[in-house]
């Protein structure tokens, strides 16, 4: 195992209260879409050091609230109506996590996306998100 990170990632561009304790947190960016990543380490791990589903939720909310940002040209707000997780496998300390994300349709008032989480590129988890799309304040 590599302590590596992935071609494609940098530092992330958007830091947070929230996910400051999770640093260093990388993401990727596409014309559509933004992938976050980061090494698995034990802020990240419940009391059997394996990830934290909490962990895999919320870096899925905001991935996908990132590329739904991403896919509209970052002239709206969103904010998270529904999230929902499926748990299909589990993480340990060391290995590379990725949320790489989908967006399915864009519109007015609401942004639907997906996602899917990896360790080291094997699926653990999947997440669709729908968000509510605030105008920015002029």
């Amino acid at each position: 195992m590599t302590e590596t990170i992935p071609a494609g990632f940098e530092p992330h561009f958007r830091k947070s209260p929230f996910t400051d304790p999770w640093e260093p947190l990388y993401s990727k960016r596409t014309e559509k879409a933004v992938a976050l990543g980061l090494r698995l380490a034990t802020p990240h791990t419940n009391s059997r050091g394996l990830i934290h589903g909490g962990l895999i939720a919320s870096l899925a909310d905001n991935a996908m609230g990132y590329s739904c940002a991403q896919a509209t040209g970052w002239t709206v707000r969103l904010v998270t109506i529904n999230l929902s997780v499926d748990f299909v496998g589990s993480a340990e300390i060391g290995q590379w996590l990725s949320v790489e994300c989908e967006v399915i349709r864009t519109g007015s008032t609401i942004c639907f996306a997906q996602s899917l989480i990896k360790a080291d590129d094997v699926v653990i988890a999947r997440a669709n998100g729908t968000f509510r799309v605030v105008p920015q304040k002029g």
